[in-house]
């Protein structure tokens, strides 16, 4: 083989290498966490991940570190294409089966809670790359035991409390209805978001307490901490340690939407959660506010720049001999004309 084809040659291969590299190392794509009633991770984040205040979020860092916080919008499972009950074992629904998230499945009783009631109740999920899909919420069946480990056969797989289908993603949240049955004390509300554009699928557990004051707690005993979701501060603060990839889809973007096939909101967001967004998102030129339409109506897969990476290396492999060739002919002519 000439030396100058052989170059060419090596030189494509040598991409394949690098191509899946990027594969192996393409970080989760990020769309969110339940912000309410707030979700496990999305409480201990909000704590801080360094010093925690309550005592379940500093269990949950000893048993899985705190860069799992920092990634709190990322418990997920890549090809869960619905099949999210043959995927995780009882006892890591919390965590999907994520060994960085394990500290979420620890069975304890004073998680801090969010105060809730029977009756009609307004969902809002914490959206940082808006794509199609369908939410589904679970609640845990009476008689559920908060210091055992949360199993399938907790929750009311039958009546979930929530179901909504491309919701409209505005304030930083997707906001959906629902209704919470009669319940008393503890319980997990179990949240799960199947996107439509992937079988991509995210997961989030929020703790409850139904009754009275200080969480629900059963009489004589300690009120649970009341849980509070992560100011839009904070979320930006940490950022810059999160390992989750957002693959242009910004926090932005997750602001407002266009899309006009999307169902609309049946609330607005809470006071509490615009508080925590800038005044301008949504607005026309606010930043992301012209990209969301695309995205929404897209729903880009998150993978794909990791697939485009694969699909320059494999052209490169397919056009290196040709080139070659064009540059061998080229070569030959030149000497035929002299």
């Amino acid at each position: 083989m000439p030396a100058r084809r052989k170059a060419a040659v090596l030189a494509a291969l040598g991409l394949a290498p690098l191509a899946l590299t990027a594969l192996a190392a393409a970080p989760a794509s990020a769309p969110g966490s339940m912000g309410d009633p707030v979700s496990r991770i999305s409480q201990c984040y909000a704590e801080g991940p360094e010093s925690p205040r309550s005592a379940a979020c500093r269990a949950a860092v000893a048993a899985g570190g705190t860069q799992a916080l920092y990634d709190w919008n990322g418990v997920r499972i890549g090809d869960a294409n619905g099949r999210h009950q043959a995927l995780i074992p009882d006892g890591k629904l919390c965590s999907a089966d994520n060994e960085e998230f394990r500290g979420l499945d620890l069975a304890r009783a004073d998680w801090p809670a969010t105060a809730v009631r029977s009756g009609s109740y307004t969902f809002e999920y914490r959206v940082t790359a808006p794509h199609r899909g369908t939410f589904t919420v679970y609640i845990t069946k009476p008689g559920y035991d908060p210091a055992k480990p949360a199993a399938w056969a907790d929750l009311d797989l039958g009546h979930p409390v929530a179901t909504v289908t491309d919701p409209v993603a505005s304030g930083g949240f997707y906001t959906f209805s629902g209704t919470l049955p009669e319940r008393t004390g503890r319980h997990l509300l179990y949240a799960v978001w199947q996107r439509s554009d992937s079988p991509e699928e995210f997961h989030s557990c929020s703790d409850v307490a139904f009754g009275g004051s200080g969480g629900g707690a059963p009489s004589g005993s300690s009120p649970a901490p009341t849980a509070s979701a992560p100011t839009e501060r904070q979320i930006e603060d940490g950022a810059g340690r999160s390992t989750i990839e957002h693959h242009g889809h910004g926090d932005a973007d997750a602001r407002t939407t266009t899309d006009p096939t999307a169902h609309p909101a049946t609330h607005p967001t809470s006071a509490a959660a615009r508080a925590a967004v800038p005044a301008d998102a949504g607005r026309p030129g606010a930043a992301g506010g012209a990209r969301t339409r695309n995205l929404a109506e897209t729903g880009g897969d998150g993978g794909t720049p990791y697939i485009a990476v694969g699909g320059a290396a494999a052209l490169a492999l397919g056009s290196a001999v040709p080139f070659a060739s064009v540059r061998r002919r080229a070569a030959h002519g030149g000497r035929r004309g002299r």
